[in-house]
């Protein structure tokens, strides 16, 4: 009892979302109640019939029972109907609710909580488990609230028909209560494991998709597909277990009643024969028995399923309970009117985690309105994770960033990534238009602005080749598209809005060199206007800044121009000639 006790516990974090939909789900109750109390009804007119109009030969003494019958017939079936039509919106709509609330908490998580979960895990708590609560919520949970009040109904009627009858067949439900709490503890155990087999498996094959270029160049798809198999296995395995456990379950399900049914022939027959019992009411008891099968064949099922839904509640609030660090102040402070850009860090720190070694360690760096500085080090100096903390996609650990002398974590978010805009080096785009890709953050651009865009990035020429222009869905991941072409999609994006401060992680690191030449020439015009932090991974990138910012073991150890640290700066040198080195060389 103490599983269902904790199973219970899991399944009333949904009060919330329950609380909007309990009149349906009230009504549902009532409604499959008097739909099976209908059906309990019957085998009482059934010993009406026989001992009356029946045992006296009686034939225009059947019109009224047989009709009442058929009443009764109608009724369940009705209320069987309205349950299913009432439920279904409402449930769903709950379904869709809490898909959304946890995709909205998804996209409010810190990027340190999508470093450690597996994308497969969320996929299919957003799909499977929420299927699960809302097939509780539609049928499993009105059911066991039913079925137990009809079992106990049953036995009130039977022992009211007989108290022999009724006592064989409650001695018969004892042992299998018994059973599945036994084996419905074991149940729960293994349900869990099914469902986190599940996202792990979920992963293995998101990740073969996404990955199929690699996959096939290097020859690795039989690798994966070993994992892949090994996990099927492995989920297979876990199934299996599950049906052995269910398999006892139902055998014992099965078997008892038959049991309870033989002994209240045997105890009938007796009482029958000597006159103690009428006929009526021992088919009427065994009717009875026999309609008691399903909510009695249920019980199990329905515990078995509750104890699912409750691991998926447990793996849905397992995400809804993880905090979001990255938030809104209370009072939030506006951007300084008019914005400028000015962009510094004050002893900035920042570890992934309070047991972690720090990556950055207290830079200090003043970016003037309108200047581009470019970040420069080794791999591993924490030029990406310093870039990152600009538009709070984590926030320092220490030492704080204004924007026109005003703290980031002080302003709202939106507000924030109103000033700052972001090009990755992984140049990320969606399953979507060319204009959607572009506009993603200003979604009231017009064309003309888009276009704009397109232009600054030497985008504009490809995208008039694309079968539709602007309207061309570029595919997921945009892996229709060449790796510059993509990159330059994502160029465009990051300018589009005209945003105050730009964040560019290595923007130019997939084109070709005339490619390149060319949006270096567009970015040049660009970055007259607003306040850069570049990320260099090439000279000709650096050679874009007003001032190059060098980094090394998470602290700044030179700024300055270009030619003043190629001409002073031992260091800088050395990076510089790696940098200029051929891929292979530098890898």
């Amino acid at each position: 009892m103490a599983a269902h006790k904790s199973a219970f516990r899991s399944i009333a974090r949904l009060g919330p979302y329950l609380r909007p939909v309990r009149g349906y789900l009230a009504f549902a109750v009532v409604g499959t109640f008097c739909a099976m109390a209908c059906g309990l009804v019957i085998p009482l007119l059934i010993q009406r019939i026989l001992d009356g109009p029946v045992a006296r030969h009686d034939t225009a003494g059947l019109v009224w029972p047989i009709v009442g019958v058929a009443m009764l017939g109608l009724g369940e079936a009705g209320f069987f109907y309205l349950r299913r039509k009432v439920l279904a919106k409402p449930t769903t709509r709950t379904e869709a609710t809490m898909r959304a609330d946890l995709y909205h908490h998804l996209q409010r998580l810190p990027m340190a909580f999508h470093d450690r979960w597996q994308s497969g895990q969320l996929l299919s708590r957003a799909i499977s488990d929420l299927s699960t609560i809302r097939r509780f919520m539609a049928f499993v949970g009105v059911f066991l609230i039913v079925n137990s009040l009809i079992l106990l109904a049953g036995l009130v009627v039977l022992f009211s028909l007989d108290f022999m009858l009724g006592l064989v067949v409650l001695l018969g439900a004892v042992p299998l209560v018994a059973i599945s709490t036994v084996f419905e503890r074991k149940y729960k155990v293994v349900a869990r494991l099914a469902q986190d087999q599940q996202g792990d498996l979920a992963t293995t094959v998101e990740e073969s998709v996404l990955g199929i270029r690699v996959l096939k160049a290097f020859g690795r798809g039989p690798h994966l597909a070993g994992k892949f198999l090994r996990q099927a296995r492995d989920l297979r395995g876990t199934e299996m277990r599950k049906v052995r456990i269910i398999s006892i379950i139902w055998a014992a399900i099965v078997l008892l009643p038959e049991v309870g049914i033989a002994g209240q022939l045997v105890v009938g027959a007796i009482g029958v024969t000597q006159h103690t019992m009428t006929f009526g009411t021992l088919v009427a008891a065994i009717t009875v028995a026999n309609y008691l099968r399903w909510p009695t064949d249920s019980i199990g099922w329905l515990l078995a399923e509750t104890d699912q839904t409750a691991s998926a509640c447990d793996r849905f609030f397992e995400v809804m309970d993880s905090p979001r660090t990255i938030t809104d102040p209370a009072n939030p402070r506006p951007p300084a009117e008019p914005a400028r850009g000015r962009l510094r860090f004050e002893n900035v720190r920042f570890r992934h985690s309070p047991t972690s070694s720090e990556v950055i360690r207290g830079v200090d760096l003043d970016v003037q309105p309108g200047e581009t500085v470019a970040l420069v080090g080794a791999t591993g100096s924490g030029k990406t994770t310093l870039t990152a903390l600009v538009p709070r996609l984590a926030d320092p650990t220490g030492g704080r960033i204004t924007i026109d002398g005003v703290d980031i974590t002080e302003m709202s978010l939106a507000d924030l990534r109103g000033l700052v805009s972001t090009a990755f080096e992984d140049a990320v785009l969606f399953s979507a238009s060319v204009r959607e890709n572009v506009a993603l953050g200003m979604p009231d651009a017009t064309d003309g602005q888009v276009r704009e865009a397109l232009q600054v990035a030497q985008a504009e020429e490809f995208v008039n080749r694309l079968p539709w222009g602007l309207d061309t869905r570029i595919g997921e991941q945009g892996l229709s598209l060449s790796g510059g072409q993509r990159q330059r999609l994502a160029l465009a994006r990051a300018i589009a809005g005209r945003p105050r401060v730009l964040v560019l992680d290595d923007p130019l690191s997939a084109l070709d060199v005339h490619t390149e030449a060319e949006v270096e020439r567009a970015l040049r015009e660009v970055l007259a206007g607003v306040t850069a932090l570049v990320v260099a991974h090439r000279p000709s990138t650096v050679q874009l800044a007003d001032r190059v910012a060098m980094l090394a073991g998470g602290r700044i150890v030179a700024v300055g121009t270009h030619s003043d640290l190629l001409a002073n700066n031992p260091g800088y040198r050395t990076l510089l000639s790696t940098l200029d080195a051929p891929e292979e060389v530098r890898a």
